[in-house]
């Protein structure tokens, strides 16, 4: 049993912050896009247990494309097993019928990328909705009934100070979200933020985002939810069920240019170009390009790098011998606990999982 991610690339404006393949659609044929994406998924005889459509901007589709992409990956794919199928989201770019659309076709979870209920954190960001378009989208898919819905939150944001993010959780809080995914922004190279921290415009500072990831545990964990991983909190029941396979280490199927696969400890990536990849699927070519066997030894690194940030924690025998007296001194620090099995992080330890990773690694 596999999973199963879509890559939808396109975007209105690009926003400074991300990494990810993505690009206005331009002159891009998008009947061409969702012929190529429909035609990865024929004869493979698919069964996934979940299906995760992420970009980009998925719903920058339109009501028609979105149909019949959808319609055409239900005809194409064994849906019998899928327990959750999650799509990304837009405040500008959902719409009541495209939501009803979406909610026709099987899919049962939303991620609405808000990031902030700060107009100005929103402007820095470079993202292209406002604060009101953001609760209008809410209610749509609230009125849809989608079974869950999370909300995506940023924090560390050049100029967002403490008291500007407990509004952005409070006001989420008010909104009751069945799971809200509360992420310390990164720097990726390859990107406006990045260059911007390297000329020095930027800066980062580890106590501030420290002070920021606790009041969001203690908000967070006070409205009812559970931090069930370093970057999310979910009301009982509604956990990210993809994204948990992500974390243990399932195989996976990306579609979609630019997307990743793992299957049975190979690894490859579809080519990074939309417009080759369109060309390259309809004539019947493969896409596959950065091929990799993973070695036990990097499938253990990864292991260390995703499962110390779980609620389940990090097997216990994963951890070499040579490791043991760097595992007792982090237990004494009480930056994390051994209980039964499992290595777990304390509330200290968590906003430290990459360098604890790293020291238990050996």
């Amino acid at each position: 049993m596999h999973h199963l991610y879509v890559h939808i690339p396109f975007c209105h404006r690009i926003c400074p912050y991300c990494s990810f393949h993505k690009h206005t659609p331009g002159g891009t044929d998008m009947t061409a896009f969702v012929d190529a994406v429909l035609k990865e998924t024929e004869g493979k005889g698919w069964q996934p247990r979940t299906i995760f459509f992420g970009g980009g901007t998925p719903t920058m589709l339109s009501d028609t494309h979105m149909e019949r992409l959808l319609r055409g990956l239900r005809e194409r794919v064994d849906f019998s097993q899928v327990v959750e199928f999650t799509l990304e989201a837009n405040p500008r770019t959902v719409t009541t019928s495209k939501a009803a659309i979406m909610r026709e076709h099987g899919v049962t979870r939303v991620s609405l990328g808000i990031q902030s209920w700060d107009e100005a954190t929103l402007k820095t960001l470079g993202r292209d909705h406002a604060p009101a378009e953001a609760e209008e989208t809410w209610q749509v898919l609230r009125d849809a009934k989608f079974p869950s819905l999370n909300l995506d939150l940023m924090f560390s944001i050049p100029g967002q100070n403490i008291e500007t993010w407990r509004s952005t959780l409070e006001h989420s809080l008010s909104l009751k979200p069945d799971h809200i995914s509360a992420y310390n922004l990164n720097y990726e190279e390859d990107t406006d933020f990045f260059r911007r921290l390297k000329t020095g415009e930027f800066r980062m500072d580890e106590g501030k985002d420290a002070d920021f990831f606790n009041l969001g545990i203690d908000m967070l964990e006070g409205g009812g939810f559970e931090h069930y991983e370093i970057s999310n909190y979910a009301r009982p029941g509604h956990r990210s069920v993809h994204n948990e396979a992500y974390w243990m280490g399932a195989d996976y199927i990306g579609i979609g240019p630019g997307a990743f696969s793992t299957m049975r400890g190979r690894r490859w990536k579809n080519v990074a170009d939309t417009e080759r990849y369109i060309a390259m699927t309809l004539a019947g070519e493969s896409t596959e390009a950065d091929v990799e066997t993973l070695t036990d030894e990097e499938r253990r690194t990864e292991r260390f790098g995703l499962e110390l940030r779980t609620a389940r924690g990090l097997p216990l025998d994963i951890v070499g011998p040579d490791s043991r007296r760097m595992l007792d001194t982090l237990r004494e620090q009480g930056l994390l606990t051994v209980e039964g099995d499992f290595i777990r992080l304390t509330r200290s330890g968590k906003p430290l999982v990459d360098p604890i990773a790293v020291a238990l690694m050996g």
